[in-house]
């Protein structure tokens, strides 16, 4: 049996003749460039959210980009955020002259060290950014109250958290703005690059917008200088025709993971659902001090896996300018050692949740 990671051609097919019509019609009406369905997008989109503003990008990292700079960051200001996540979430810090500090994560659910956070703000601190990984949301409500206190912006990095609830609030009504991903392989995803990023707040609504777009209130007037960071409409149509799929397929991911929960061996540590948290699983990641040779094992036996993420930012080349070294953040270190994304895509089959389950076992036993 061969089971990929994430089976994009899978949830195509499960859509095609939406996707289709939808990509169609942009091309009978050549509007490639703020046409239309970005507007119908953004609108569905916020309101899927429950929030005033989304406001189309054209990735996720120029949605944390975009963020960053509605927070008016100055050069050598603070940013405290997490090292294990994609480097995009600090390469926007560095974009806007920022300071990146880290603090590490809580090993059951892998997300960010509340108590740690609160600890490491100092004077110079001016924003945060939470990452919502593999689709769950720490208690927001508590980060909330901590930014509150210290005066600090709250950015949600919610790429990987669509759909993802805190107590019933989805990212961007706790945060002061909230940046999502939608490439590809995401849970809500376009076919390229694309992103956004949602708020409450009137004027940062409209600052992003200008940010977005050159800065222009109309084609050739500029209240500002900005960016070309704009979402085409191609990707916006397949992301309108996606969306009203995208809460049966969070459903369909949550019962996989606990089909996952109940099944897999005890010999790995599986994902923990924090109480108040409504997990999204755009990755189920389990546990083992065998990780490499079971996803070989896996491998062998036609299963894709995965590792997100294998080394943790403070030790990246790209940062030794830091001079971070290991076991600094002993949690995050030893979670890169350990960790192993297993398929938990809308479409797999339970055949396909069977032979996992089956391949895993054999291999401890």
């Amino acid at each position: 049996m061969k089971i990929p990671l994430v089976d994009l051609k899978a949830n195509y097919l499960s859509i095609k003749p939406e996707i289709d019509a939808a990509m169609q019609s942009v091309i009978d009406n050549t509007s490639f460039i703020m046409g239309k369905p970005l507007k119908v997008f953004e609108e569905h989109f916020a309101t899927f959210c429950s929030v005033k503003h989304m406001v189309g990008c054209g990735s996720g990292t120029a949605a944390v980009h975009l963020a960053l700079l509605a927070a008016g960051l100055k050069k050598g200001d603070e940013v405290l955020t997490v090292p294990n996540t994609f480097i995009a979430t600090t390469e926007c810090i560095s974009y806007v002259g920022g300071k990146i500090r880290f603090v590490d994560v809580v090993p059951e659910t892998a997300l960010i060290n509340i108590e740690h956070l609160e600890r490491a703000i100092t004077p110079k601190t001016k924003a945060l950014i939470v990452v919502h990984l593999y689709g769950q949301m720490p208690d927001m409500q508590r980060i909330r109250e901590i930014a509150d206190q210290h005066d600090v912006f709250l950015i949600e990095d919610a790429a990987q958290a669509h759909a993802a609830e805190w107590k019933g609030h989805m990212p961007g009504y706790y945060g002061d703005v909230a940046a999502y991903s939608f490439f590809p392989a995401k849970n809500l995803g376009c076919f390229g690059d694309g992103g956004g990023v949602v708020t409450n707040r009137d004027e940062l609504g409209e600052r992003l917008r200008l940010l977005v777009n050159h800065g222009r209130s109309t084609k050739y007037e500029h209240l500002m200088e900005g960016y070309n960071y704009r979402l085409d409409t191609l990707q916006a149509a397949v992301l309108n025709a996606k969306l009203p799929h995208l809460m049966r397929w969070t459903e369909l991911r949550r019962q996989h993971a606990a089909f996952y929960d109940e099944h897999l061996p005890k010999q790995v540590t599986c994902p923990v659902e924090a109480e108040g948290a409504k997990h999204a699983y755009y990755m189920y990641e389990i546990r083992t001090p065998k990780r490499d040779a079971l996803m070989q094992f896996m491998k062998e036996k036609g299963v894709d896996c995965g590792v997100h993420y294998p080394i943790p930012l403070h030790l990246q080349p790209a940062y030794k300018n830091l001079g971070i070294p290991k076991g600094s953040f002993p949690v995050s270190e030893q979670l890169a050692e350990e960790i192993l994304s297993i398929p938990i895509y809308p479409e797999l089959s339970k055949e396909q949740r069977e032979y996992i389950v089956k391949e895993i076992t054999g291999f401890f036993h």
